[in-house]
């Protein structure tokens, strides 16, 4: 059977992970479901296989996110239980050659049981902590923060001269449909062909010299010419509202990153304050050929060198910050 390298080194990490639960003594309890409604799907040498395993082998590999089904018939399900099945038969085999037993592999059972155990701490203070009446609060503290800005829509037409222009807008103050002229005259290949029609925008998003035309403007007003990088523009107002802030739904999953992040800092700096941390490992020696620090240098300054963005980012299921401001 052909294995790609991928596979086998899921294989390797999860034969980990069974070795520890077969440390444990489980032979009677898998059994029983491990969750209400659970579905037994294989059996191997006596052993049952249930669907939440197969299921978690998937979130595990990053193939479907936690909380999102699994279809019992789907191909993606039947691979992974294929997978879940070597590794049964994978961990059986090593307790016969009692690889378990092995100083290097009780230390990484130890390290592995440490993870589990860690994830779950995590995950049972986050389950208490991001409830919807902590989202929602959030959200609402968000809007009350929040500034909406003014959205114009508007109408261009551009053409390449401020004659053209000047011709342009006095046809258009004298009743000329904007969408005939847009068609005939405009130079510009994105909006000639819909009237024109930029749609709406806020002025922060637009060029400097639109930004200024439309400073003041009111709805209805002709504004222009002024000039662009592509040639002269001449514009109508359409109409002018404040933004939409964004919704509930649209901001959850921000929100539910940052509340995550927010929780298990504070769990993480609550652990460290109340235990006796000491990091042994010294400075890194020098590497003969390796780039020195100039005699020049401020003492301590390598020690203060940046370390690269990734060093100093939260952790990839986290938000650096609070969620951003609409």
């Amino acid at each position: 059977m052909h294995m790609t390298k991928s596979r086998v080194h899921g294989l390797v990490a999860v034969l980990v992970l069974s070795l520890l639960v077969a440390a444990c003594g489980r032979d009677k309890a898998d059994e029983r479901p491990p969750e209400p409604g659970d579905t037994a799907v294989a059996r191997v040498d006596g052993h049952t296989v249930w669907a939440s395993d197969v299921k978690r082998e998937a979130v595990a590999q990053g193939l479907i996110s936690e909380g999102e089904p699994l279809d019992i018939g789907s191909d993606l399900f039947r691979q992974r239980l294929d997978e879940v099945v070597d590794q049964k038969l994978l961990a059986a085999e090593a307790l016969k050659q009692k690889l378990d037993k092995d100083p290097v592999a009780q230390r990484r059972l130890a390290a592995a049981r440490e993870r589990i155990l860690g994830d779950m701490l995590v995950e049972n203070v986050v389950e208490k902590a991001v409830n919807e009446n902590a989202i929602r609060g959030l959200y609402a503290e968000q809007q009350k923060l929040s500034k909406r800005s003014e959205e114009i829509r508007a109408r261009q037409i551009l053409v390449g001269s401020q004659a053209d222009a000047e011709a342009v807008k006095k046809l258009l103050a004298a009743g000329a449909s904007f969408d005939a002229l847009a068609m005939e005259r405009s130079t510009d290949p994105a909006t000639r062909f819909n009237g024109g029609d930029l749609g709406y925008f806020t002025v922060d998003v637009m060029p400097p010299a639109y930004a200024v035309a439309l400073k003041d403007a009111q709805k209805g007003a002709l504004v222009g010419p002024f000039q662009t990088e592509g040639g002269w523009a001449v514009l109508r107002v359409e109409d002018k509202r404040l933004e939409e802030p964004i919704t509930l739904e649209a901001a959850r999953p921000q929100i539910v990153r940052f509340l995550t992040y927010d929780q298990v800092r504070d769990l993480l700096e609550k652990l460290r304050g109340g235990a006796k941390v000491e990091m042994l490992a010294g400075k890194p020696q020098a590497v003969p050929g390796a780039p020195q620090e100039p005699a020049s240098a401020p003492p301590g300054a390598a020690d203060q060198a940046p370390s690269s963005d990734l060093d100093a980012a939260p952790p990839a299921s986290a938000p650096a910050q609070a969620p951003a401001k609409k």
